[in-house]
C-alpha cells in the first residue's frame, strides 16, 4: 500500500468516526424520548412493520454492493469512459428496481401486514401508514444509491461528516417536533422519518453533481454492462436475502409467539448495535474501495494485506466499544430508558457477540466481490444465513425465552466466516490460510477475551452508581486500546499510527 493510500484511509476512518459519534451521542437521547412518547407497544409496531419494509430492500443491499463494485472497479482500471457508462447505467437501473420493489411492497407486503402479524387492532390504522412511509423512504433510498456509490468509490468520506451535522439537527427537530404536533404520535414519526430521508438524500445527490462528473450524464442503459450487473447483483441479492430475510423473520417469529412487546426489546438491541457497529464498518467503508481498486490494478498483494488488515482492525474497533457496554450492560440500559423492556440486555449482549464475529467478514466479503465470481459465495451464504430461521422457530416452539431465539446466529455468523474465506482461497490461490485464521481471527478473538476477563472482574469490585460506571468504561476501554496497540498490531502500523496521530496534532496547532 502506497504512503498516499495510507494516509486517505486513516483521513477517511477519521471523518467516518467524528460523524458516527455525533450520530451515535444524539440518537441514543433521542430513541430514549421517542420510545417514552411512543410507549413500548407503538415503539415494537414501529419496530416489526418498519422492519418488514427493510426485509423487501434485500435487492436494494444488492444493488449497492453491485454498484460500488463496479464503480471502484472501474476507477482502479482508470478507465473514464467505463465509470461514465457504469455510473448511467446504475441510475436507470435503480429507477427499475425501485418500481419493482414498491409492487411487491404494495401488493404481498401490504396483504402480510393486515393479515399476518400480530398487531392489536386498534393500531392497524397506525400500522398501515407506518408501512406507507416506510415504503417511499426506502424508494427514495434505491433511487439515490448510484450517489452514496460514487462518494465510497471516489473515497470522499468528508461530506458523511458534513452531512451527519444537518442530520443530527433534523433529529432535535423531529423530537420537538413529535412533542409538540397533535395528532397520533406513531403517524406523526412516520411522516417526519420520511421527510429526514428525502432532505439529506436531495443534499447527497447535489453535492455528487457537483463534484463527480459521471453524475452529470443523462441516464442510460448500456446493455452489456446491465446484463453484467444484474447479474451479479442477483447473485448478491440472493446472499442479501440470507440475511435480511432471517433477520427480519426472527422478528416476525417473535412476533407470533410474544407480541410486540417483544419486538420493542429487540428493536431498542438492533437500534443500539446499529449505532455501534458502524465504528467498525466505518474503517472497512474507508478501506473497501482500496481493496476492490487494487485488485483491479492487479497489485494483488496490497489488496491482501488490506484483507487481513481489515478483518483485524474491524474487530479490534468495535471491542473497544462493545466490551465495556456488554459489562454495564445493565446500568446503560437504566441509565438511558426510564423502562426498559424485558430481555434487551439479553437480546444486545447476543447481538453485539454476533456482530464481533461478522466483523471478521467484512473485507474476505469485498476481496470476493472483487474477482466479479460471486455465485458459489452468495448461495453458501444464503442457505447458511436461512438455518437461523427453523432454528429459532423450534426453540420458541420448546418453550425457551425469547433471547434464546437469536442463539443461532452465533454459529451461522462463525460458519460463514470459514466458508467466505474457503471462498477467497480458492478464487486467490495466494492467500495464507495461516495469516487469516491464526494471526487474525485467532488472535484476535484471544486478545478480547484476555480484555474483557479482567474488566468483568474488576467491574464486580467497583461502586455501584455512575462514578463505578465511569470508572469501568475508562478502564476498560484504555485497557483493550493499549493491548490492542501493543500486542493487536505490528510494529509498522504502530509507527504509522502514531505518524498520523503527530501529524493531526501539528496541524491543530499549526493551522
Amino acid at each position: 500500500m502506497t504512503n498516499s493510500n495510507n494516509k486517505r484511509i486513516a483521513k477517511n476512518t477519521l471523518m467516518l468516526y467524528l460523524r458516527m459519534i455525533l450520530i451515535l451521542v444524539v440518537s441514543l437521547y433521542t430513541s430514549r424520548v421517542v420510545l417514552k412518547t411512543l410507549g413500548i407497544s407503538d415503539y415494537g409496531v414501529y419496530n416489526v412493520v418498519g422492519g418488514f419494509v427493510s426485509m423487501l430492500a434485500y435487492l436494494n443491499t444488492a444493488f449497492v454492493g453491485a454498484t460500488q463494485r463496479f464503480m471502484s472497479f472501474a476507477l482502479g482500471k482508470g478507465d473514464k469512459d467505463l465509470v461514465f457508462s457504469t455510473f448511467a447505467t446504475a441510475k436507470q437501473t435503480h429507477i427499475l428496481l425501485a418500481a419493482l420493489i414498491f409492487v411487491v411492497a404494495e401488493t404481498f407486503g401490504l396483504w402480510f401486514i393486515n393479515n399476518k402479524l400480530v398487531i392489536d387492532a386498534s393500531r392497524m390504522v397506525a400500522a398501515n401508514w407506518v408501512y406507507q412511509c416506510s415504503i417511499v423512504t426506502l424508494m427514495i433510498t434505491i433511487i439515490n444509491i448510484p450517489y452514496n456509490a460514487c462518494i465510497v468509490s471516489h473515497e470522499h468520506m468528508h461530506i458523511y461528516a458534513y452531512v451527519s451535522i444537518v442530520e443530527v439537527v433534523l433529529k432535535l427537530v423531529i423530537l420537538y417536533l413529535l412533542l409538540v404536533l397533535p395528532g397520533d404520535k406513531l403517524i406523526v414519526y412516520a411522516l417526519l422519518q420520511v421527510g429526514i430521508s428525502l432532505l439529506l438524500r436531495l443534499i447527497y445527490a447535489i453535492y455528487c453533481r457537483k463534484h463527480f462528473e459521471e453524475c452529470k450524464v443523462r441516464p442510460s442503459i448500456d446493455k452489456p454492462l446491465f446484463k453484467e450487473m444484474f447479474s451479479y447483483a442477483g447473485w448478491t441479492a440472493l446472499g442479501s436475502l440470507g440475511y435480511t430475510f432471517k433477520d427480519q423473520f426472527s422478528n416476525i417469529i417473535l412476533n407470533g409467539f410474544f407480541g410486540t412487546t417483544v419486538n420493542a426489546a429487540r428493536g431498542i438491541a438492533m437500534q443500539v448495535n446499529g449505532h455501534i457497529v458502524p465504528f467498525s464498518k466505518n474503517f472497512f467503508m474507508a478501506i473497501s474501495p482500496q481493496i476492490t481498486k487494487q485488485y483491479a490494478s492487479g497489485d494483488l498483494e496490497q489488496s491482501q494485506k488490506l484483507v487481513y488488515a481489515g478483518a483485524r482492525y474491524s474487530f479490534f474497533l468495535l471491542s473497544i466499544i462493545s466490551i465495556p457496554i456488554i459489562i454495564n450492560i445493565d446500568y446503560i440500559l437504566k441509565l438511558w430508558l426510564d423502562t426498559v423492556p424485558e430481555y434487551t440486555a439479553s437480546f444486545l449482549i447476543i447481538t453485539m457477540i454476533s456482530s464481533l464475529i461478522y466483523s471478521f467478514t467484512n473485507s474476505t466479503t469485498t476481496a470476493i466481490q472483487a474477482t466479479g465470481k460471486i455465485r458459489a459465495f452468495q448461495i453458501g451464504v444464503s442457505i447458511i444465513m436461512l438455518l437461523e430461521l427453523p432454528a429459532a422457530y423450534w426453540i420458541l416452539k420448546a418453550g425457551m425465552a425469547p433471547p434464546y431465539a437469536l442463539v443461532p446466529v452465533l454459529f451461522t455468523n462463525s460458519l460463514t466466516l470459514v466458508f467466505r474465506f474457503y471462498l477467497l482461497k480458492k478464487l486467490v490461490p495466494s492467500y495464507s490460510l495461516k495469516k487469516y485464521y491464526v494471526d487474525t481471527v485467532l488472535k484476535c478473538l484471544v486478545l478480547c477475551a484476555a480484555c474483557f476477563l479482567p474488566n468483568y472482574w474488576l467491574k464486580q469490585y467497583l461502586p455501584e452508581g455512575f462514578a463505578g460506571f465511569c470508572i469501568s468504561v475508562i478502564v476498560a476501554v484504555l485497557f483493550t486500546a493499549l493491548v490492542i496497540y501493543y500486542l493487536g498490531i505490528n510494529k509498522t502500523e504502530r509507527v504509522m499510527l502514531k505518524n498520523f496521530i503527530i501529524s493531526k496534532l501539528k496541524r491543530k496547532q499549526h493551522p
